[in-house]
């Protein structure tokens, strides 16, 4: 990659439980990009995952992470979108130059080079990085945090005791 900022970077995820593995993505998309698209899942795009019932609205997840971007110095510096797929924009806006992904939403990246080169548009530049990990050294996800397993900064809370019988 470039040690010139990309002019346009992009980022999705439904980013449910802002915590510090999303923190982490979206910090890199801004070191990495001067402006940032960010795909943010609909409450339609939710209802495929797991616990979608107890998810936070699009509104309040977009209002909690407009304050965060806010708070970190972005607020001229990104544009949030709603993703109605797994694509969103990513497919069909011509100024992007790179996508920022975790390693477990890589493979989505290489879909929309294919979709991208398949309409004769320029192919992204793609970041992935390694899943932030909890102090158990599980990953951190919206999904522990909910569950009260972990923190949003990856402390863990509850431990699982398994047995053995």
């Amino acid at each position: 990659m470039s040690n010139e900022p990309y002019e346009w970077a992009a980022i999705g995820g439904t980013f449910d439980q802002l915590h510090k593995g999303h923190m982490t993505l979206l910090r890199r998309a801004f070191e990495l990009g001067k402006k940032v698209l960010i795909g943010l899942t609909t409450q339609e795009m939710v209802k495929h995952k797991q616990d979608w019932e107890i998810i936070a609205s699009y509104d309040e997840r977009k209002v909690e992470l407009e304050k965060w971007l806010n708070s970190e110095g972005y607020e001229t510096r990104y544009i949030i979108r709603p993703l109605h797929d797994k694509f969103g924009p990513a497919i069909s806006v011509p100024e992007l130059e790179l996508i920022v992904v975790s390693e477990e939403t890589c493979p989505v990246a290489k879909e929309i080079n294919e979709i991208r080169r398949e309409h004769g548009l320029s192919l992204l530049h793609i970041a992935v990085l390694t899943m932030v990990m909890a102090e158990d050294q599980i990953s951190i996800s919206s999904t522990r945090i909910r569950a009260g397993i972990i923190d949003r900064d990856g402390h863990v809370i509850y431990r699982e005791v398994a047995s053995h019988q």
